[in-house]
């Protein structure tokens, strides 16, 4: 790419933190999944007011290297395009809720740190000026006529923008709404390829879905596809801005119990929604009804978890193939696997853990293995350590989920009573929980604002556990594990006796470059250990000595210098043993 010569645009491309780019660099994009050609653009429903004033905030340009590209690569964009970027803007909205209003003005003020300018360059970015121009007016289908008016987001090859209604609307949500969010969308964009959007097709079976906003119309109009949608909102991004990026864990718990309900409801349709993060969960339109209503958008990287018959869909594991965010995805995600209920919900996990914390530990990571960095750190570490300074039904979440095998059915209600002690009472609550607490789901004991929703619901109360639950255990022992590898010979003594200080046994061994690998496991059955690190290979004379104290060899390896660990136990379910050692060349 020629070196940008204009300032004004240099200003446009936002540098930002490459920790939270999304896919592979721009030389290598990352190859779309089956399931559809391209992903539509992240771009929220919407947001605003009517009359609401907007305030962009431009970083001033850097230097380019000479000779190199320079691109904006936005960072939490869930898509199987990357890089691609997204333009929204930040829209102060007048709020009859103090708090709500402190966030949009927040959010105003600010600016958005994940919604920069998209840069004309980009990777799978449209050039406004080789496709036709956004339509001034706008009718599909049986809908009213709209003016298309300010403009709320761009992405790589969509544009949301208000609409106003030539005449009539008394609303501010529905159909009837004098201001709707329209979504552009261009007939030759990857998201399309001169088809209507795939994410069309999860709109028309989600429509009416709980916590999903609503689309009122679409149709193509000219070179667009268009929707025609409710105006929402400030998302959980700018929330948790507004609040100095640390957000308390008792509105953390509300998100978590309003959002687990609204993925309970997307998963009953047979959807995995595939990109859950802050970015994509808005608040209502703030001086509305709704302004404490949590809605889960940006659908484009949906997928079904079932087929028409109603059976699971099969698992399959492409390691070329990465669909999410690469900061919230599950690990599962990274390595390629076919999407279920459970990947949305651990990056659930990741989402309410990054609210209260406001980091994780594999932001950071950057160049063409940061997938691949970023899953191994994900990997590694433990939920303690993730955890920390959360309070504890945030770890007991994550550990639930994370344990979840591909085709498990997630028990919701348990996760949902998991948040339970830390819901406030309706009138202190930040986030509405109406999800929660409908007919027909036992929902541990949270209580009911009837004022809230008009569906009918079935009241229950805090207080103690109700006395017909049962409780059913496993039998099983817990299984504990720990594994040192690199172990030079020197330190292999302090591993071992540390782990036999918290019960664990040596159950195998292996050795490179000279080097030691230990596993460690709780469920041996083991009642003591020994070893010998021997110069020779098998020490003759020490196994012989153990074998009469009633030890047995369990795990043995060789090192590439001759020397050998041998590790022999005693409470093996065998009480005779030999070994034969062969010499080579004999």
């Amino acid at each position: 790419m020629p070196e940008l010569r204009s300032s004004t645009r240099q200003a446009r491309l936002r540098f930002r933190k490459l920790d939270d780019q999304q896919a592979e660099p721009a030389v290598k994009p990352v190859p779309p999944a089956p399931q559809r050609a391209g992903k539509c653009d992240h771009i929220p429903a919407a947001r605003g007011r009517k009359g609401a004033p907007w305030r962009r905030v431009v970083p001033a340009p850097r230097r380019a290297r000479k000779g190199a590209e320079v691109v904006d690569l936005d960072a939490n964009l869930g898509s199987e395009h990357l890089p691609k970027a997204v333009a929204i803007h930040a829209v102060v909205c007048e709020s009859k809720d103090p708090a709500l209003n402190k966030v949009a003005q927040g959010v105003g003020n600010k600016g958005m740190r994940m919604d920069g300018e998209s840069a004309e360059k980009l990777v799978g970015a449209e050039d406004d000026s080789t496709i036709a121009p956004i339509p001034e007016r706008v009718h599909v289908g049986n809908s009213p006529v709209y003016i298309t008016d300010r403009k709320l987001g761009k992405g790589g090859f969509g544009q949301v923008y208000v609409g106003r209604r030539v005449s009539g609307g008394t609303a501010r949500t529905g159909p009837h709404a004098y201001e709707v969010a329209l979504k552009f969308e261009h007939r030759s964009s990857k998201g399309c390829n001169f088809v209507p959007p795939y994410e069309w097709q999860v709109y028309q079976t989600l429509n009416g879905c709980y916590g999903v906003p609503a689309v009122h119309y679409k149709g193509r109009q000219g070179d667009y596809y268009i929707l025609v949608m409710d105006i929402l909102g400030p998302s959980l991004w700018d929330v948790w801005n507004s609040l100095g990026q640390a957000m308390s864990p008792h509105m953390a718990a509300c998100i978590a119990v309003e959002a687990i309900s609204i993925l309970e409801k997307f998963h009953s349709k047979g959807f995995v929604h595939g990109d859950v993060k802050p970015e994509n969960f808005l608040l209502g339109l703030p001086g509305s009804p709704e302004e404490k209503k949590l809605f889960l958008i940006d659908l484009g990287l949906a997928s079904k978890w079932r087929d028409s018959s109603g059976q699971h869909v099969d698992y399959d594991q492409r390691p070329d193939i990465f669909r999410g965010t690469i900061r919230y995805a599950s690990a599962h995600a990274h390595l390629g696997r076919t999407g279920s209920r459970r990947d949305d919900l651990e990056s659930l996990a990741y989402t309410l853990i990054f609210l209260i914390k406001g980091r994780l530990p594999w932001q950071g990571y950057q160049g063409d293995t940061k997938s691949f960095l970023v899953c191994k750190k994900k990997m590694a570490t433990s939920p303690d350590m993730l955890c920390s300074f959360c309070p504890p039904p945030f770890k007991q979440f994550l550990e639930s989920v994370t344990n979840m095998k591909f085709d498990e059915e997630p028990n919701y209600a348990k996760l949902i009573s998991l948040f339970e002690s830390l819901i406030e009472s309706p009138a202190s609550r930040p986030i509405r929980i109406d999800g929660a607490l409908k007919v027909g789901q036992k929902r541990g004991r949270l209580p009911v604002n009837h004022e809230e929703d008009d569906q009918p619901k079935k009241k229950v109360r805090l207080g103690s556990p109700a006395s017909q639950w049962i409780s059913v255990y496993n039998a099983r022992r817990p299984m504990k594990q720990r594994y040192h590898y690199n172990v030079a010979d020197n330190r292999l003594q302090q591993h071992i006796e540390k782990g036999n200080e918290d019960g664990l046994y040596i159950s195998c061994v292996a050795s490179s470059a000279n080097l030691w690998a230990l596993i460690m496991d709780a469920g041996t059955d083991f009642g003591s250990q020994v070893y010998e690190l021997s110069p020779v290979f098998l020490h003759k004379d020490w196994i012989m000595d153990q074998w009469e104290k009633s030890f047995y060899i369990t795990a043995i390896a060789g090192a590439l210098n001759g020397s050998s660990l041998v590790l022999m136990s005693k409470g093996t379910p065998y009480t005779q043993q030999s070994y034969k050692l062969e010499i080579a060349g004999e």
